[in-house]
């Protein structure tokens, strides 16, 4: 009974710390992923959109400018498979829910056509990232 409670005294500590690390670095996972959609937007002058579902974020390109969907799988960094990233364990919400759409102006909206900007707010445990819609920043 000693030994167990000995154990559990030192190890709880360091298994919530480990669940910690996850959720930090599934949130740095995250911030990069939206970066990444509004440079390639910026920079592409292409519609970017990007889904954060509970466990993995998915990007996608228009194929032309203008446009009000995207089609096509956006490369990742390396230029190689289709970016996506996911984790398991620690999961995300975003509000108001929806897919995000990165303008070629770098504006962020609720939807395709551009009409309207959209502040979103991603939630990964206790942190919480937050994307203005009219600049597109994700801090």
């Amino acid at each position: 009974m000693i030994l167990v409670a000995v154990l559990a005294a030192v190890a709880m500590p360091k298994f919530d710390a480990a669940l910690g690390l996850r959720s930090d670095a599934w949130r740095d996972e995250v911030v990069s992923a939206l970066r990444h959609a509004h440079q390639t937007a910026v920079s592409h002058r292409r519609l970017v959109c990007a889904v954060v579902g509970s466990t993995s974020v998915t990007l996608t390109i228009a194929a032309n400018n203008p446009a009000t969907t995207c089609g096509s799988s956006l490369p990742g960094p390396d230029g190689g498979s289709a970016y996506t990233t996911s984790t398991g364990g620690t999961t995300a919400s975003l509000s108001p829910a929806g897919t995000l759409y990165f303008q070629p102006n770098g504006r962020v909206t609720s939807d395709g056509a551009g009409s309207t900007a959209s502040d979103r707010s991603i939630t990964i445990g206790s942190t919480s990232i937050v994307v203005v819609g009219e600049t597109g920043h994700v801090r």
